[in-house]
């Protein structure tokens, strides 16, 4: 189990690929660029959000697959796919496709539960069947059955001159393992560590427990994560990979300082108490120098027990903010942390 005085083994990054609805294509190419510069500085992986109906990323899989023809090395990952827009066995054809694609690179994580605004939406995305659809953990087991080879159909054979078979094709071996669920409380937690998946914990996390002392985030992700490996089949040794949000100074501009301290103000608010019926606790964004970055996080109780982190990049920031703080993280905040560039 990886403890504050291990090295940092994984260092990634994730964006949520923003773009102007008037004029998309630049943002999808600044998306590619910062894949292709994350690569070259060593990163070990990049990973998408997923956005739909809103100026984000709606397809990273398609991105994505754009992605692996740039780079050759760097690990391709979502974060993630909310399967309540999918089908699953679609999705796994699109997942397998992309993997062989990237020469096995590819990370997709996902989650379950009623899309977003589903009264408003379930019309147009599934007219016919809105309350047929099951939204539970049943729907990433159907995707993992077809992503790890099972069958899909009771037919196979030749009919005419076209051969067909009983599984999703194409078979990418490898992928299964590397099947992500994005989990934000005790209970997905244990669901993904039952089903033999990698966790990914991000900066928002399902406030539980009692409260009166107060939620201490680190303290609420930390349960999950020993929560998580504890019903793994790998226990200590199972995947968790931390995804807070980390922007680092070192070689920012004035502006651009003061603008990343702004942002972090502006969402402060947010991390005092669980929002919404949700109850969700969100973690205080890290702005500083590498070094007050490096020493915050070695005193995080979650991060004590990770050794692969994703760090989330802000939302609305600019290509050249993207540029400097991934070249920060890279270049100073992950030696600090024990971290050396993939070569």
């Amino acid at each position: 189990m990886p403890t504050h005085s291990e090295p940092l083994r994984k260092l990634g990054f994730l964006t949520i690929g923003l773009f102007d609805p008037a004029d998309p294509r630049p943002g999808h190419a600044s998306t590619l660029e910062l894949i292709e510069l994350g690569e070259q500085l060593g990163f070990d992986s990049a990973w998408l959000r997923h956005r739909h109906l809103q100026h984000g990323i709606s397809s990273p899989i398609a991105v994505l697959a754009a992605a692996t023809q740039r780079t050759r090395r760097i690990e391709l990952g979502t974060a993630v796919i909310p399967l309540g827009w999918e089908n699953p066995l679609r999705l796994a054809e699109d997942l397998a496709t992309v993997d062989i694609l990237s020469g096995g690179r590819l990370n997709p994580g996902v989650s379950v539960g009623p899309p977003m605004h589903w009264d408003d939406v379930k019309g147009a995305l599934y007219p016919d069947t809105a309350e047929a659809e099951d939204f539970s953990y049943e729907r990433v087991l159907r995707l993992l059955r077809f992503v790890r080879g099972e069958a899909a159909t009771e037919f196979r054979g030749v009919e005419g001159i076209e051969v067909f078979s009983d599984r999703v094709q194409p078979q990418s071996p490898g992928l299964a393992r590397r099947m992500w669920y994005g989990g934000a409380s005790l209970r997905s937690a244990r669901w993904a560590g039952e089903n033999g998946m990698n966790l990914l914990a991000s900066s928002v996390v399902r406030a539980e427990g009692p409260d009166e002392a107060g939620y201490d985030f680190a303290a609420v992700q930390l349960a999950q994560i020993r929560e998580f490996r504890a019903h793994h089949p790998e226990g200590e040794r199972a995947r968790v990979s931390q995804g807070l949000v980390v922007i680092p100074t070192d070689s920012a501009s004035a502006e651009q300082q003061a603008k990343y301290r702004a942002y972090a103000a502006s969402r402060l608010p947010r991390t005092t108490a669980p929002q919404g019926p949700g109850r969700l606790l969100f973690a205080p964004d890290l702005v500083g120098t590498s070094a007050e970055i490096a020493e915050r996080l070695h005193a995080h109780a979650a991060f004590q027990q990770v050794d692969e982190v994703a760090f989330a990049l802000p939302f609305t920031f600019d290509h050249e903010d993207y540029v400097q703080i991934l070249t920060d993280i890279a270049t100073r905040l992950g030696p600090a942390l024990g971290w050396r560039p993939a070569a």
